[in-house]
């Protein structure tokens, strides 16, 4: 190869890494915008979170910062919903010129629910799951151990749990976007369904941080029903593949509209 082959290599590979570079630098200062914003609004948050330990349990303060931590904490959570749309069009914005026309059209279609999907699993985990998970936390074992927790390990706590919720709330963002590039049918995805229910609740008991059956169920049933969404809007976007240079779709691809044989 010459030198001049390789410099017409090397010169689109460092436009990408410059792009990327300038895509996490604007995600970066989203996120910074998202804190100083939300700044004024951790406090009422943290009074959610700490609600279902009000009367019962009082939180500690071990070292003498771990108030303003704890504050700044809060911020960065909800400073991360709210810059999730702008950094969701970054990441979108920098894969897309190497997709297809149809494909972007699905990514842009489909890209603002991605925030509201996190925020939902965010309120739904703080206000419903969390109440249950640290009542039955709290009514185990009482008669040996009295129930007292930092304020920094509850706040970790709570932050993955939240955390996770709202990742596993992006299913049916995700099951559409993979039936809109045509690697799911909502075909499969309707014959599939026990094996779904199988993952599904794997996932709620990795998720849930208590063994008890009552709050595994309390995650799994919305998980379920995010399921059933993600089929509905798989039916929208669905297009089957495309065989190379025939313009057809690939006859390995389930369309879901004709009969077994």
């Amino acid at each position: 190869m010459s030198e001049s082959d390789l410099d017409a290599t090397r010169a689109p590979i460092i436009e990408h890494l410059k792009e990327l570079r300038d895509r996490l630098i604007k995600s970066a200062i989203a996120l910074l915008v998202g804190m100083f914003l939300a700044f004024f609004l951790a406090k009422p948050f943290l009074e959610i979170l700490i609600s279902p330990l009000q009367g019962t349990t009082q939180l500690q303060l071990l070292k003498p910062t771990e108030n303003i931590i704890t504050y700044f904490k809060a911020s960065l959570i909800l400073g991360g919903i709210l810059a999730a749309p702008f950094i969701v069009y970054q990441i979108v914005a920098f894969i897309v010129p190497g997709l297809t026309e149809r494909e972007r059209r699905g990514l842009y279609m489909i890209m603002p629910l991605a925030g509201v999907l996190f925020a939902a699993g965010v309120a739904f985990s703080s206000l419903v799951v969390l109440p249950f998970t640290l009542r039955y936390l709290q009514t185990f074992l009482t008669d040996l151990f009295k129930a007292e927790y930092s304020v920094g390990y509850y706040m970790s706590f709570v932050a993955n749990f939240v955390l996770w919720v709202g990742i596993a709330f992006e299913t049916p963002l995700i099951i559409a976007l993979l039936a809109r590039f045509g690697v799911v049918t909502p075909a499969q995805l309707r014959s599939t369904w026990r094996y779904a229910i199988v993952l599904i609740a794997v996932l709620a008991a990795v998720i849930t941080p208590t063994p008890d059956p009552f709050t595994m169920s309390v995650v799994m049933v919305p998980l379920l029903a995010l399921y059933v969404l993600g089929i509905v809007m798989a039916s929208f976007t669905y297009r089957s593949r495309q065989v190379p240079g025939s313009g057809t779709p690939s006859p390995k691809e389930d369309t879901g509209t004709g009969s077994d044989a």
